[in-house]
């Protein structure tokens, strides 16, 4: 099997986060060869070791040698797979960039059927493991729940978020920063930039080769991305109004409570040191101006954070009888 190609610019881009999977790498390129050759588009993967330390990255070595369509990124430690995806997309050139899983429990086959489905119309093409192959009460159940709370909370609703296999049009990811394990929030993210998301059955395979590098601790730490998440897309560009909301909440209840303290001073004439409402009604005045404080330090931040980098508050999908954006 001829695995040669001249180098030209990619029409898709694979990413494949990689760590310690020196079983499946050499399966796995065979099969998006397979998979990928019929397009008859050029294409390229992008294979990203993330602190592998077993033979992994020699074997990526010999493919990259072989293949001028092989691209390899080796970190200096394990950094997790949000970073090894997000360094994936960094470097991916292609009008469309598909990451997918290392350990072949993905079907490359599907990525056909997907690069389809976009072409109806998406800009993303989600995954859904709708017959999962994995311990139902470690992984499936969890992950359900996971989607559910993930759907209700955002507002986008997907069966299944961690479905590492989906298809994106590179320019929706162009001003998407993934940290933490926010990489399953992706679509969640696109769908910040006015993308059109939808998701499709996608075949899913037991695992092979290796070990499984999840954990139910790691749901914790969804929890607070999901936090984080839902925080970035409802006041990114507006920090005052969470924190304005609660300093108007305490302002009020300081009121009150300053409030029925007179009433009692000077209609029931009960000294102000003998209520314990004077205290509260303090308290949640100090409060209140606190939350504010911090939804004006929130908007110096977001005001730094934009206008330093000429990041725009908005995305644009197309434009007519305009010169090419930055150049006027």
């Amino acid at each position: 099997m001829d695995l040669t190609a001249t180098p030209t610019t990619p029409y898709l881009s694979m990413v494949v986060p990689v760590y310690n999977e020196e079983e499946s790498l050499g399966p796995l390129h065979e099969a998006l060869h397979a998979a990928l050759e019929p397009l008859g588009r050029p294409w390229e993967v992008i294979y990203v070791d993330d602190g592998s330390k077993d033979r992994s990255y020699e074997l990526l070595q010999g493919m990259a040698a072989a293949d001028p369509r092989v691209k390899v990124i080796r970190f200096r430690k394990n950094f997790g797979q949000t970073a090894a995806m997000a360094a994936g997309f960094e470097h991916a050139t292609g009008e469309v960039i598909c990451p997918i899983d290392a350990d072949l429990q993905n079907d490359p086959k599907d990525i056909v059927r997907m690069l389809a489905k976009m072409n109806e119309g998406y800009d993303v093409v989600a995954g859904w493991r709708e017959k999962r192959k994995d311990a139902f009460l470690t992984k499936t159940l969890p992950s359900r729940i996971a989607n559910r709370i993930i759907g209700r909370v955002t507002g986008v609703k997907l069966h299944d978020y961690g479905c590492t296999l989906k298809v994106c049009r590179a320019d929706v990811l162009h001003d998407v920063r993934l940290y933490g394990e926010m990489h399953r929030f992706l679509p969640v993210f696109a769908h910040l930039a006015g993308a059109r998301i939808t998701e499709m059955p996608v075949t899913h395979h037991p695992r092979r080769w290796g070990t499984s590098k999840y954990s139910l601790s790691k749901t914790f730490r969804v929890i607070l991305d999901l936090i984080t998440v839902w925080f970035l897309s409802a006041y990114a560009t507006k920090p005052i109004y969470f924190f304005g909301r609660f300093a108007f909440y305490g302002f009020g209840a300081a009121g009150l409570a300053m409030a029925w303290t007179l009433w009692n001073r000077f209609v029931n004439h009960i000294y102000v040191k003998d209520q314990p409402l004077f205290q509260v009604g303090i308290f949640f005045g100090i409060a209140a101006l606190q939350f504010l404080l911090f939804g004006l330090l929130a908007e110096m931040n977001m005001r730094t954070y934009y206008e330093s980098q000429r990041k725009p508050t908005y995305f644009v999908r197309e434009r007519l009888n305009l010169p090419p954006q930055g150049k006027v």
